[in-house]
């Protein structure tokens, strides 16, 4: 009998097996690779750089598939993870069933699955981007009670040859692109396109739409997109972010686009972020509201990103033309603190659905009113990250620093005093604005923040200390500690940066 839940689902796979991919077995694959002809399957997974790696097998027999999909296969280590020494170097890297997805992309049938990596002795590898966030999301659970669920706003300008004779018709308005329709924006199909596929390896999408961002610079037109994804389990969220930038990524070069995540391309224009929206869920139940607004819960979820706000950037801000995106007047956070419906805080609380009043009923008097439970959309979002992020470690870091909150005997209070109400940029808040700690603006000052607050990163053994003193080097190695103050008003310089990091993350 066919699962309602599963009828309208993108994945190949899932609409087949007509199962929750969480269930996938070894024979449930198999089966699905005889009754749709499948000649290939590729192994994906993370390497330091943050992005993915590919290894591909030829299906020549069922005994030759059972091996892969039972005894995964050896890849070097070294040449994926700078902590990883040549002379120990051999991983395993096991597929994981339920990311499998047919390869939209691929002229040869292929099925594709993420995988997780294994050391000599059969463990998961301590340092394992994928293993850090699982171990984040444990601890979580085990000291709230409640399941972190996350998901991303991905942020990417498509870049496209203006016509040689410079005459675009219908041309949008210079940072005007904010949900433009065409055919003054032009690359909402190639959108749209983009998000068909990302559903189809798995990826569950709240929406997608034209950005504020657009320009023409050098020949070339930019314009800004964005595709937000729905809240899940916070391993499921960064597995679905990264397939999204593969997939973009690889439609953009079937098409004859180039795109890029950075999260500057030039001054005076919109940056990209990747905000994350976050939740904690228990029995079914978003633990996000009580009493008509945020719940204490909530309250020290983001107590605990105030705390370690600073730190958090070396996770999801990683190169230094992420801290030209951090500046003041660009929707973009300069200081730790929080506030509702405000973007120019750090952490936004987005408009919520608290009123009791049914808007379905009310723009469709037709529709009889219902009790429909709202609160299962409320979420937090973190506003610093921004393309050039490691996803899992980002995640991670995001899941302790809520957990933390947990662990802090002031939190409430800390989340009070650093409510902000008010736009802190304005001049007549300036008093405000002087209260608030501000974030690194730099990758080396943000090296310095994870230094002083390590400790609660590898606590629990979430983050390995060799990860974290892997991510202090990669940082300071960019030796950058005044480098806004020496270019940001030099438009020449900053774009010879934005170049050298535009393919980030």
């Amino acid at each position: 009998m066919n699962n309602p839940h599963l009828m309208m689902n993108a994945n190949r796979v899932v609409a087949f097996l007509q199962k929750d991919p969480e269930t996938f077995t070894k024979a449930d694959l198999i089966s699905f690779i005889q009754e749709h002809g499948i000649k290939m399957v590729n192994f994906m997974y993370p390497g330091g750089d943050g992005k993915l790696k590919t290894l591909n097998f030829v299906i020549t027999d069922q005994h030759y598939l059972d091996t892969i999909l039972t005894c995964g296969e050896r890849v070097d280590g070294s040449s994926l993870f700078t902590f990883i020494q040549a002379g120990s170097s051999d991983l395993y890297v096991l597929p994981r069933y339920a990311t499998a997805f047919v390869d939209p992309f691929a002229e040869i049938p292929t099925l594709t699955m993420l995988c997780s990596f294994f050391d000599k002795d059969g463990q998961p590898l301590e340092s394992a981007p994928e293993h850090t966030l699982a171990k984040a999301a444990r601890s979580f659970t085990d000291v709230t009670g409640m399941e972190f669920h996350a998901m991303g706003e991905l942020e990417y300008y498509v870049i496209y040859p203006e016509p040689d004779d410079g005459q675009l018709p219908f041309p949008a308005v210079d940072q005007h692109g904010y949900h433009e329709s065409a055919p003054y924006a032009k690359a909402n199909a190639f959108r749209t396109k983009c998000m068909h596929y990302i559903a189809q390896t798995g990826g569950q999408i709240k929406y997608g739409h034209s950005e504020v961002g657009n320009f023409r610079y050098g020949g070339l037109i930019y314009e800004q997109n964005e595709i937000e994804f729905l809240p899940v389990r916070v391993e499921k969220a960064a597995d679905q972010l990264m397939l999204a930038k593969w997939v973009i990524r690889n439609l953009a070069y079937e098409e004859g686009y180039d795109v890029t995540f950075a999260p500057k391309i030039t001054a005076g224009k919109a940056g990209s972020g990747l905000h994350i929206h976050m939740r904690m869920m228990k029995d079914g139940h978003n633990c996000m509201t009580g009493n008509g607004g945020l719940s204490n819960e909530a309250r020290r979820m983001i107590a605990g990103m105030m705390e370690l706000a600073p730190a958090i950037t070396a996770f999801g801000n990683k190169n230094p033309t992420s801290y030209f995106r951090l500046v003041p007047h660009q929707e973009a956070p300069t200081n730790v603190c929080w506030g509702d419906r405000n973007r120019s805080v750090l952490v936004r609380v987005p408009l919520g659905w608290n009123s009791g009043i049914d808007l379905c009923h009310q723009a469709n008097p037709q529709q009889p009113a219902c009790d429909y439970d709202t609160t299962i959309k409320q979420t937090v979002e973190m506003r610093s990250p921004d393309g050039s992020a490691d996803l899992y470690q980002l995640l991670a870091g995001l899941c302790v620093a809520c957990r933390h909150g947990f662990e802090m005997p002031d939190a409430l209070e800390i989340a009070e005093r650093t409510y902000v109400n008010v736009n802190i940029h304005d001049a007549q808040n300036a008093s405000r604005l002087a209260q608030l700690e501000q974030l690194p603006d730099s990758c080396a000052a943000s090296a310095d923040c994870l230094q002083r607050q390590r400790k609660v990163f590898e606590a629990r053994g979430v983050f390995s200390p060799a990860m974290i003193d892997g991510i202090i080097s990669q940082l300071r190695a960019y030796n950058d500690r005044t480098l806004r103050q020496n270019i940001e008003h030099k438009n020449d310089a900053v774009l010879e940066l934005v170049k050298e990091y535009f393919h980030c993350g």
